[in-house]
C-alpha cells in the first residue's frame, strides 16, 4: 500500500539544526500537497509548513524565517529543514500528504507517517 516514513527526528540543543525526510513508497505516479505537522505533549496537532506539487509553500508564524519545506519529485521525498531551534519545537512530527496517486493501487486521500521525534532541550 501508499506509506509515507520520516526520518530525521532526534535530540538536538536549543539553536541547532535538524532536518526531517518524510519518503512516499507504493508505486507512487504523483503526490499533490505534502505538510509537515506537529504534536506536543498535551497540545493539539498543528501545521507546521505545506508545500504544493508546484512548490508553493506556506508556514505557520511560530516557524517563519526558521524552517523551510521542500520537495524532490523524483525522489517522492519532502524535506523539512529545521534551523534555530527552540525548545518549544519540541513535539512529534508527522507527515501528510492529502492525495497520492499510485500507479499500482489508485488513489490514497489524507496519508499520513508514524512520526519522528524531535526534542530541543534549553
Amino acid at each position: 500500500q501508499v506509506q509515507l516514513v520520516e526520518s530525521g527526528g532526534g535530540l538536538v540543543q536549543a539553536g541547532g539544526s535538524l532536518r526531517l525526510s518524510c519518503a512516499a513508497s507504493g508505486s507512487i505516479f504523483s503526490i499533490n500537497v505534502m505538510n509537515w505537522y506537529r504534536q506536543a505533549p498535551g497540545k493539539q496537532r498543528e501545521l507546521v509548513a505545506t508545500i504544493t506539487s508546484g512548490g508553493s509553500t506556506n508556514y505557520a508564524d511560530s516557524v517563519k524565517g526558521r524552517f523551510t519545506i521542500s520537495r524532490d519529485n523524483a525522489k517522492n521525498t519532502v524535506y523539512l529543514q529545521m534551523n534555530s531551534l527552540k525548545p518549544e519545537d519540541t513535539a512529534v512530527y508527522y507527515c501528510n500528504a492529502d492525495r497520492i496517486v499510485s500507479s499500482l493501487y489508485g488513489r490514497a486521500f489524507d496519508i499520513w507517517g508514524q512520526g519522528t521525534q524531535v526534542t530541543v532541550s534549553s
